[in-house]
C-alpha cells in the first residue's frame, strides 16, 4: 500500500501544479515522477546502509530524467519538481512540506564544508529556474527565490529573494497559495533603485533651479538699491 500511495500522491502534485498535464497516463511520463520514484526507494537502501545500492537507484533515475537527488537527501510531502533536467540536491540537503523546483535549480555546497554542509528548504518554498542555493543554512517557510538568483546565507521566512549574490527584497507574514508561486512577479531591485536615482536626481535639480531663480532675485533687488 506504501508504493501505491506514494504513486497516488505524486500524480496529485503534479497534476495540481502543472497544467500542461491533463491525464494520470501523462504523469507517468513526467521527469519529476519518475525521479521521486526512485528517490523514495533510493533513500530507503540509504538509511539501510546499503549506500552502492542507493547510489545506483539513484544513478539509474539522474541518467532518465537529467534531475539528480542524493539518496542521502531528506525530503518532505510535495515536492514538485517542474521540468527539472539539472537539478541537483545534495546528499544533507533537507527540504519540507510542499516545495517547488524548476530546471536548473542547484541545493548544493560551498566545498569547505563538512558534515551538514547543503541548505535545510522549509515548507512552501519555491525555488526558481536556474536559482543555486549553497551552503549548510536555512530558506525560511513560505519563501520565493527568484530565477537566477546566488544564495549565499540563511533567507527570513516569507521572504522574496532576488540577485546575485541574492538579497531579501520583500517579506510576507502570511503563506503564498501555491497559485501565487510564479516566477514572474518579482521585485526588481536594479530598477527600484534606478528610479530612485532619477526621482533623487530630478529633485536636486529641481532645488538647484529654485536657488538660481532665488540668486538672481537677490540680485535685481540689489541692483535696484544701488540705482
Amino acid at each position: 500500500m506504501g508504493i501505491i500511495r506514494n504513486i497516488q500522491d505524486e500524480i496529485k502534485i503534479i497534476r495540481e501544479r502543472d497544467p500542461a498535464i491533463h491525464s494520470n497516463w501523462e504523469v507517468l511520463l513526467y521527469p519529476s515522477f519518475k525521479v521521486m520514484l526512485h528517490y523514495r526507494l533510493a533513500h530507503k537502501l540509504y538509511i539501510k546502509k546499503h549506500y552502492f545500492l542507493a547510489r545506483w537507484v539513484s544513478q539509474r533515475g539522474v541518467r532518465r530524467t537529467g534531475i539528480e537527488i542524493h539518496p542521502g537527501a531528506q525530503i518532505g510531502k510535495g515536492l514538485f519538481i517542474d521540468h527539472g533536467n539539472g537539478v541537483i540536491i545534495g546528499e544533507t540537503a533537507i527540504l519540507g512540506d510542499n516545495v517547488t523546483l524548476y530546471q536548473g535549480v542547484t541545493l548544493g555546497g560551498t566545498g569547505k564544508e563538512q558534515g551538514k554542509r547543503h541548505p535545510t528548504v522549509g515548507n512552501n518554498v519555491m525555488i526558481s529556474a536556474g536559482a543555486k542555493v549553497l551552503g549548510s543554512f536555512t530558506i525560511g517557510d513560505n519563501s520565493k527565490i527568484g530565477a537566477g538568483s546566488v544564495v549565499l546565507e540563511e533567507v527570513p521566512p516569507g521572504s522574496t529573494v532576488v540577485g546575485v549574490p541574492g538579497h531579501v527584497v520583500k517579506r510576507k507574514k502570511q503563506n503564498f497559495p501555491q497559485e501565487e508561486l510564479d516566477q514572474v512577479s518579482l521585485p526588481d531591485p536594479v530598477q527600484e533603485d534606478i528610479t530612485g536615482l532619477k526621482r533623487s536626481n530630478a529633485e536636486l535639480t529641481n532645488h538647484l533651479l529654485q536657488m538660481e531663480e532665488e540668486l538672481r532675485e537677490l540680485r535685481r533687488k540689489l541692483d535696484a538699491q544701488d540705482t
